[in-house]
């Protein structure tokens, strides 16, 4: 059995559902987003959203609301989970979390869900909830928060079966519902209320009401009005007791109505699937009898968005709207339209990655740092994303420069400021001031400065003045006239080898001697002189714990002992001694404190980095540990950004070293080499960094430091499917645009990718292929479908290739094909997509070569049907997936493609991998199925499908239920013998049944992992998200382990564990889901279970690193609770009890590498 790790490494982005209300505080204004399966709580307020919570629920959110009960200070949750638990929530602000006031079960094992979306409210009153989950039925749940906690309901026959929309309505004193439905005449608007003395159904206060044919949402009107306003595809519809009112503005039908907010009773915010927010007016005037009815409607666009999923208005003109297929956004309704005929203006986005339809995993600069290439969003929101782990430099200026030492940043000279004015560049054997003026870099000259030696640290420092550390003294120089104030230099006349400064204190070593001084009334006063057993490497004099600018204590590196200390200042006694061991020596040690927890860090020569938790009252040392940083020695450096501490790392794999949740976490940074680092804060480069690498020095800001930085490249059309080539250094995408067909043909509905890249090519219909269709009418719309060109590091797009009109692009891979001149090429599979067929009939595929930034068409086959995917056989052959079959081809330039031999026995191979000669096909029924290709026959051979082999007891039934029926949406290669798949909501592994007894069970897969994730897997890719050091300490997982990119734009990782691991942290994880409590009561068996329409089991094989790695977050205590009894098996076989020390290397060694 493979011993499988998942864990998610991005969040779900797409916002599904949106509510707002006063949920941590009477007095706040919350907005509540649900992202797959976790809430993000936000705080309104007048910067924007505040986050306050990202809370991980047990289950995908399937639908939410707020609701205030009698004698509630504040809002409660009310939310159900796809898998039917129920959950009432609030929010306890002395902890800053969600508790769980009541939760349930709604599922029902003999009732079939409903076949539309998955309906809950509450009504008006709040004393009942009402679900729509399954056909026939209505679930009641009366709302009792006080009886212990557990939600009960009782069920209500509704007689009509497929039921569109379903609301409470406003103003009756029994609860009644209004709901659409789907009935042979057309949909119908019906009433009805529910009795909770019968149990039942009774007649409503309306009769029904026919309406318009396409009509989807409902969404109720307030007092005094109540009534309900019904949302069609060309009408919207407001209907009554007494009154009904209707409005057909050209403006509904351009578009599908996808989401109703509302601004008060009289205003609703209405989002279209193209992308634009209208607002409607429902004008309202009071009878005789002093009765309120609506009296006039109208409906006015407000401007163009993001497609929206939700929208929630939320106070003085400022509504969210969220994306399940774009980035969500935060807008300001203006009173007046600006010069675009707006009235919307965009005040944050907030980048999401959903859907990820495709990725490309790729290593453009061969120094192992993956990079991912996402295709993402859908219509006008599609783009590519790209996703980089660690942290990028952003380049303001660069100069030239080789063979620096060193680079510090001073402010200094008459009237200067605090502002940066000066860097000083040290070389070996002399060092340069560069003058900054504004954006102007120039050398300069400092009276008090030696510029004909090596400088080891310049810096400002208290008494406005500054200091200067060089091979020979220590120079103490006026701010103000930078001239010199006085000079230290070493009582043996030895030259200085390491030293150290803080704006009161400097550290010097001259060979083993180390030398204490302070910096004092315009004075350098040496304080103390030790003599160490050793030549002293690296010193550091970093003010750590509550002393502020002073330090209390020095750390050193020594040669020969290999060891770092700790001593007292200003005594410099040794108060502690850790032996590093090996023979690399230190070459830069740092104190630094991290949201009151100190630190030292000592780096090597090797690129190893140990670091220690400080004690900074008694300068002991606890919780060793090591990590890989690089190949080079390191230097580390402190710096600041958005207001918190960091520590660059310099070396041949830059890296930032940062701290969240009580440990450290290493980023690395986008940039190929650092070898020394300094802050600068001057008037043109604020809050930047001077970055020095062997040939230059650059001078940028640094990103926001997290573990993932997306970039957006829009391409203003859905990106389908992506391919990379290394030899022309270019991207492939497939794209889709709509068109509008006009008398000339078809004119592009928005500018985009396809439609503004010059001299396109155009694709004929191929012969054999006609279209039975009429002619598009005028003002149709029309899918077009192009293959584009894109460099690989600019991402600009070069070239277009259209395909016909009906032409779907299914499919496209990278290439080699040929046996005698082998080339690379770009493959593209099609389907011609007519009305009148079932499915296409008539495919191609198309193999193209990247000429001068152009695709050149090589040569192109006509196919019996989609051709699903190509993929690449052995370096020099093409497998395609054909309808129900799988075809090899060889390829030769001057024939062009020709079938070697091809496989049928399938219901529709809609996926394929290889892996030598062996391809694994993704059946849409039958799951995997395993071939070989026999290159001497030619022909394709099935060794291997999944299911269990047939026996007698089996001819009772179907054999589709002994082959496990799967609808597969990705699939992937683990090894020769283990294949992974998804279904839509799980993950699961298929292996090879080597251990089998009877010889008919040989040729079926065994399944014996698989998980319950709640999301739609797209694609499965191998690459990591962190960079591969060379010489690092070996991975916790077994080879290089997978990315899996889901539709709501959730980026995974899964890797294999060796047994020991696996073993320990199965055993962890049971503890562990029992000591977290989850929100809602939703047990983590039940939540990560696998269940498809045949079968219920346990999930296994997997360890949910999600779940295991808030092992990190814990104290101490439950640390030591969770471990305790807990054995691990050493090398001689005998077991031992396993430590917190070993489990915390193990989970952060996990979770470093996400």
């Amino acid at each position: 059995m493979t011993q499988n790790y998942i864990v998610t490494a991005h969040k779900s982005t797409a916002v599904t559902d949106v509510v707002t209300g006063n949920f941590t505080s009477p007095d706040d204004l919350n907005l509540i987003e649900a992202r797959g399966n976790s809430l993000l709580i936000n705080l309104v307020t007048p910067e924007g959203l505040k986050p306050i919570l990202d809370a991980t629920i047990y289950g995908r959110v399937a639908l939410m609301q707020l609701f205030r009960p009698k004698n509630e200070q504040k809002d409660l949750l009310f939310l159900m989970t796809a898998r039917y638990h129920i959950a009432v929530l609030s929010f306890d602000p002395s902890t800053s979390d969600l508790v769980t006031r009541a939760s349930g079960e709604m599922l029902e094992r003999v009732c079939k869900p409903t076949e539309g979306r998955q309906i809950g409210m509450i009504d008006p009153d709040c004393k009942m909830i009402a679900l729509h989950i399954y056909t026939g039925l209505l679930k009641i749940i009366p709302l009792d928060l006080t009886s212990g906690g557990e939600l009960k309901a009782f069920n209500v026959r509704l007689e009509d079966l497929y039921v569109i929309d379903l609301k409470f309505l406003h103003g009756y004193a029994t609860p009644t519902i209004a709901y659409l439905t789907e009935e042979t005449t057309g949909r119908t608007l019906k009433t009805s209320g529910i009795s909770v003395r019968d149990k039942e159904l009774v007649k409503g206060p309306w009769k029904p009401i026919s309406v318009e044919s396409q009509a989807s949402l409902l969404q109720p009107v307030v007092s005094p009005c109540g009534g309900i306003l019904v949302f069609g595809y060309e009408t919207i519809i407001y209907c009554s007791e007494k009154v009904q009112h209707s409005i057909d503005p050209p403006i509904v039908k351009e578009s599908i109505i996808s989401c109703v907010g509302v601004v008060d009773r009289s205003r609703y915010l209405i989002g279209d699937a193209n992308g634009r927010l209208l607002m409607l007016f429902v004008d309202s005037e009071e009878k005789i009898d002093g009765v309120t009815q609506v009296s006039s409607m109208k409906l006015e666009v407000l401007g163009e968005c993001s497609g929206p999923s939700c929208v929630s208005y939320l106070d003085n003109g400022v509504v969210f709207v969220g994306s399940a297929h774009g980035d969500s956004q935060l807008l300001k309704l203006n009173a007046t339209a600006g010069p675009n005929g707006s009235y919307v203006e965009v005040l944050d986005t907030f980048t999401s990655l959903a859907p990820i339809i495709d990725m490309s995993v790729v290593d453009l600069d061969k120094q192992g740092h993956d990079l991912i290439v996402t295709c993402s969003g859908l219509g006008k929101d599609g783009s590519l994303r790209v996703v980089r782990s660690g942290v990028g430099i952003n380049e303001a200026a660069s100069i030239d420069l080789s063979g620096v030492k060193g680079v510090w940043s001073l402010h200094g000279g008459p009237g200067s400021d605090q502002l940066d004015s000066m860097l000083v560049v040290s070389f070996v054997g002399h060092t340069t001031v560069l003058s900054l003026k504004g954006e102007e870099v120039e050398e300069t000259e400092v009276p008090g400065l030696v510029s004909d030696q090596q400088t080891f640290f310049c810096g400002n420092v208290a008494g406005r003045n500054i200091v200067q550390i060089t091979s020979t003294c220590v120079r103490l120089i006026s701010e103000e006239t930078l001239e010199l104030v006085c000079d230290w230099h070493p009582p043996s006349g030895k030259n200085v080898s390491t030293a150290a400064c803080n704006p009161t204190q400097v550290a010097v070593a001259v060979g083993s001697d180390l030398y204490y001084l302070e910096v004092k009334a315009n004075k350098l006063n040496e304080v103390s002189h030790a003599v160490m057993q050793h030549e002293v490497a690296c010193v550091d004099i970093t003010p750590v714990g509550q002393r502020g600018d002073k330090a209390d204590l020095c750390t050193i590196g020594l040669w020969t002992e290999i060891a770092v200390q700790v001593l007292f200042l200003p005594s410099l006694e040794v108060v502690y001694t850790q032996i590093l061991g090996g023979d690399i020596i230190p070459r830069s040690v740092l104190m630094v404190s991290f949201a009151g927890c100190c630190y030292l860090l000592c780096a090597l020569g090797d690129g190893t980095l140990h670091y220690f938790v400080l004690d900074p009252d008694s300068g002991q040392l606890s919780q060793s540990k090591r990590v890989v940083l690089g190949t080079k020695p390191i230097t580390l450096k402190a710096f600041r950004s958005s207001g918190s501490t960091s520590v660059f790392a310099c070396s041949n794999h830059p890296t930032i070293i940062h701290h969240s949740h009580q440990k450290l976490l290493f980023s690395n940074v986008n940039v190929k080499e650092v070898n020394y680092l300094c802050s600068l804060n001057s008037e043109a480069f604020k809050d930047s960094l001077a970055v020095v690498d062997d040939h230059s020095l650059v001078i940028g800001s640094v990103d926001q430091i997290q573990m993932l930085h997306i970039q957006t490249v829009p391409l203003s059309e859905t990106v389908r499917r992506i391919a990379h080539q290394e030899g022309s250094r270019t991207f492939a995408v497939l794209t889709t645009r709509i068109d509008k067909a006009s008398r000339q043909g078809t004119v592009p509905v928005r500018s985009s990718a396809s439609t503004t890249v010059p001299n396109p090519t155009i694709s004929r219909l191929p012969e054999g292929v006609t279209n039975p269709l009429a002619p598009d009418q005028e003002g149709d719309e029309v899918e077009i479908f192009s293959v584009l060109l894109l460099d690989e590091n600019t991402f600009e797009v070069i070239h277009a290739y259209q395909l016909c009109p009906r032409e779907h692009a299914v499919s496209i891979t990278s290439c080699t094909l040929g046996t005698v001149n082998p080339s690379v090429y770009y493959v593209v599979g099609t389907a011609f997509v007519f009305m009148n067929e079932k499915e296409p009939s008539k495919g191609r595929i198309l193999v193209f070569q990247v000429q001068s930034g152009r695709l050149n068409l090589i040569c192109e086959k006509l196919e019996n049907g989609a051709v699903f995917q190509v993929v690449s056989l052995n370096n020099s052959k093409l497998v395609a997936s054909i309808r129900s079959a799988v075809t090899v081809f060889d390829f030769t330039e001057e024939g062009g493609l020709k079938q070697e031999c091809t496989y049928t026995n399938n219901i529709m191979s809609l996926y394929i991998k290889t892996k030598g000669d062996f391809i694994l096909v993704g059946d849409l029924m039958r799951s995997f199925k395993l071939l070989s290709y026999k290159q001497d026959t030619p022909q394709l051979e099935e060794l291997l499908v999944c299911g269990e082999a047939p026996r007698l007891e089996h001819f009772c039934i179907s054999m589709d239920t002994k082959l496990n029926p799967v609808f597969l949406t990705a699939i992937e290669m683990i090894d020769d013998e283990n294949y992974i798949g998804a279904d839509g909501r799980h993950v699961f592994v298929c292996q090879k049944n080597s251990e089998a007894t009877v010889e008919a069970d040989l040729a079926y897969m065994l399944q014996p992992s698989r998980i319950y994730i709640g999301d739609n897997v797209n694609v499965f890719c191998r690459g990591s998200l962190v960079m591969d050091h060379p010489g690092s300490s070996a991975s916790p997982f077994q080879g290089k382990p997978l990315l899996y990119a889901t539709v709501t734009g959730a980026l995974g990782l899964i890797g294999q564990l060796n047994s020991e691991s696996f073993s320990l942290l199965s055993k962890i994880q049971s503890k562990m889901a029992t000591l977290i409590k989850s929100v809602g009561n939703i047990s983590h068996e039940v939540f990560r279970s696998f269940a498809n329409d045949h079968k219920t089991q346990l999930s296994e094989g997997f360890i949910d690193g999600d779940l295991v790695e808030k092992f990190l977050d814990l104290k101490q205590s439950q640390m030591e609770d969770i471990c305790k009894g807990i054995k691990s098996a050493e090398i001689q076989g005998t077991e031992v009890d396993v430590t917190v020390e070993d489990v915390v290397k193990l989970i952060e060694d996990l979770s470093r590498l996400h």
